[in-house]
């Protein structure tokens, strides 16, 4: 018997395998089609990516090619790709840049432990149940974050669309730089910069689902030896290291752990919260479900993959999850087609790469991430709340003046504040009868409501904690005494209460014991079974 519940528990685990189960030829011509189109989108932005992150070309290809070849098999999603992102890719670069002291064997290290790091944190949220926990970053942050990444990442690829050279340093310090320097101008990288923005521009809306930037990455490493282009002084990508490298742990010593410690939970919030959300949003639009906790379990294997491969952190990646979805993709198994096209790349293209222009690759860079600034969801939010509005603009200035690593911390920590304080100011009101029924309903939302002679009928809207109770004992206060004399009877309705605390519990005593002292009785309405109980 216990044989029959194997595969089950397996297939619970691997989701990814059901991808081999009962599907015909036409089903895998659609993943085949997907995973081509994505690889052909994938090299191009991981090349771009590992510049943001300061690391060579080939560490933005083994990041997407080590942990490609196990998300697929883990997560719950049918069309999440894993992949290097730009807002990670920057965090990377901006964190450890320093660290490395201009050495590149050691920056390449540093940013495989962050990997490795991020991977066993996932492991563990995995263990410990915790996909609930990415609900904690809100949507406000989220969108105000990638803008600051979005404006951020622009600063830093500037120079190099221009044919200059760029500086470090925060966003105000690198539009600075950018700004005095525009005497520097490279006429024809600038021209050839703007030729391949353009181009990319126009295959985003004209062509969306097309591999349009892996068409103008090959233009441009056409046009270096046509044109002489290295000759009149633009800037190419130079030598990628051929080949896949043997997994292992990176060189790197015992204090580097607790130095790239914040780091890591850094790009773990920021993959977590990406790549969850990515997959709801797929999820909803195909109906399909997806489980929180099975998508750490396969960010946990792709970022363990990726730092085992010389690789950096990893995340689901929004445009190319798009580009997969939009190829025709069924399930997870176009991500694998894909890995195994960038093992070829890896293992017999990379040659070819050493021309492509560092101003194209800025284009690229700068036209991938434009799906970062959601201008529609700034003026939603500012339609909406403008307290949401305004903790967008907080974490986007975070970004912005205290570089991303702080800027993704202030985001998750403005998110836990704005849970705490609305859990803390829970909304309270008086009740009063709607007319003609034995329904009550909120009498400053419905003034017609009546109210009954002698009574006073109080409601508060979330749980009874220690939190929250000295504001719900002041805005009771406040309502009965706008209520006047006379009453002689007081109806806590409790309906809306899910729980209640030792606290709680001991502010209804109170309560009680304080009204009976002016002869006025306390009676508790419609209390669920774990708050009657308490």
């Amino acid at each position: 018997m216990e044989d029959q519940y194997r595969p089950p528990r397996l297939l619970n685990l691997l989701p990814g395998l059901t991808c081999f189960r009962g599907r015909s030829w036409e089903d895998w011509r659609h993943d085949v089609v997907a995973g081509v189109t994505l690889a052909a989108y994938l090299l191009p932005a991981a090349i771009g990516d590992a510049s943001l992150a300061g690391l060579p070309p080939e560490s933005g290809v083994y990041a997407c090619l080590f942990g490609g070849l196990l998300f697929w098999l883990f997560c719950s999603s049918k069309h999440t790709v894993v992949t290097v992102t730009s807002a990670i890719s920057l965090l990377v670069g901006s964190s450890i840049g320093e660290l490395a002291g201009g050495d590149p064997a050691r920056l390449a290290a540093l940013a495989a432990l962050t990997a490795l790091i991020a991977g066993l944190l996932a492991l563990a949220a995995w263990a410990a149940k915790a996909g609930s926990l990415t609900s904690f970053v809100s949507e406000s942050v989220m969108a105000g974050f990638k803008t600051g990444v979005a404006f951020h990442l622009a600063a830093s690829q500037l120079p190099k669309l221009f044919g200059f050279k760029g500086a470090h340093g925060d966003f105000w310090e690198r539009s600075h730089h950018f700004l005095t320097h525009l005497g520097e101008t490279h006429t024809i990288s600038l021209l050839l910069g703007l030729s391949a923005l353009a181009a990319l521009l126009a295959g985003k809306f004209l062509f969306p689902a097309r591999p349009v930037s892996l068409l103008v990455v090959i233009a441009g490493i056409a046009a270096v030896p046509l044109l002489h282009l290295a000759e009149m002084g633009v800037q190419t990508l130079g030598d990628v290291r051929p080949g896949i490298p043997a997994p292992g742990l990176p060189d790197v010593r015992t204090a580097d752990l607790n130095t790239i410690l914040p780091l890591a939970i850094g790009c773990f919030l920021l993959g977590a919260v990406e790549t969850t959300a990515i997959g709801r949003m797929f999820g909803r639009k195909h109906k399909y479900r997806i489980d929180s906790n099975q998508e750490f379990l396969a960010l946990a294997a792709s970022n363990l993959a990726a730092g085992l491969g010389r690789g950096y952190p990893i995340s689901g990646g929004m445009s190319q999850s798009v580009v997969n979805e939009a190829g025709g993709a069924l399930t997870p198994a176009s991500g694998l087609i894909a890995t195994f096209l960038l093992a070829a790349v890896a293992l017999f293209l990379t040659g070819l790469l050493r021309n492509l222009p560092q101003p194209v690759l800025a284009a690229v860079v700068i036209v991938a991430v434009t799906g970062l600034v959601k201008i529609h969801d700034l003026r939603r939010l500012w339609t909406f709340s403008r307290q949401e509005f305004a903790v967008a603009i907080a974490a986007l200035l975070g970004v912005l003046g205290s570089g991303l690593l702080r800027g993704v911390l202030v985001g998750a920590l403005l998110s836990l504040l704005l849970v705490i304080r609305r859990a803390s100011r829970p909304r309270t009101t008086e009740l009063g009868r709607v007319p003609g029924t034995d329904f009550f309903a909120d009498l400053a939302r419905h003034p017609d409501n009546e109210r009954i002679p002698d009574v006073f009928v109080f409601r508060t809207e979330a749980a009874l904690m220690y939190f929250n109770v000295d504001y719900v004992r002041e805005r009771f206060q406040e309502a009965f005494e706008k209520r006047g004399p006379g009453v002689r009877l007081v109806v806590f309705f409790l309906g809306t209460v899910p729980a209640i605390d030792l606290q709680g519990v001991e502010f209804l005593e109170d309560l009680h014991h304080g009204l009976l002292e002016r002869g006025i009785g306390l009676r508790l309405a419609e209390a669920h079974g774990q708050v009657r109980d308490s």
